[in-house]
């Protein structure tokens, strides 16, 4: 048996980790984008699939090593490939504002990208809170224009 059992997580408490609401993490799961297994009617997240997601230690991180204990050997070295995960919340912004800034985001992300991967990007806006939150997954450079492009618009130009 394994030393530490891995953790698992509920549907709910990735949605709650990331600042998400749970359709939009059961939608990563239907999509393939957050791998879970289905046990009965609920899917379970694995830890390393979760931090993998959200950009944190996945399986490279300093727990994920087992040294000296029985299991599969490690995969062998292949071409790297990184991927970047940003999740930004934007405060005080109208159901209006909210709606010409996620169109303007999506018609930035629809032409090619130097990375070869496909930007994605989904918005949500919780006009209750007047909050905007953009998740942004794919290359790293791509992801950080896209990062910069968030900031100018939210900084330098308030009307969008």
């Amino acid at each position: 048996m394994p030393e530490h059992p891995p953790e698992y997580f509920s549907v709910e408490q990735v949605a709650e980790l990331l600042g998400l609401h749970v359709r939009t993490v059961r939608g990563y799961v239907r999509d393939g984008r957050l791998r879970a297994t289905r046990i009965g009617k609920q899917y379970r997240i694995a830890r390393r699939d979760f931090e993998s997601f959200a950009g944190g230690p996945g399986s490279d991180g300093p727990d994920a090593t087992s040294s000296g204990s029985e299991g599969s050997p490690p995969a062998a070295p292949g071409p790297l490939h990184a991927e970047a995960s940003a999740v930004v919340q934007i405060d005080g912004i109208g159901l209006r504002e909210a709606a010409r800034l996620s169109n303007t985001l999506l018609a930035a992300v629809s032409g090619p990208r130097g990375g070869g991967v496909p930007l994605r990007i989904e918005t949500l806006h919780n006009e209750e809170r007047s909050t905007l939150k953009v998740i942004v997954l794919g290359d790293p450079a791509d992801t950080a224009e896209l990062l910069l492009l968030i900031h100018t618009l939210t900084t330098e130009n308030r009307h969008v």
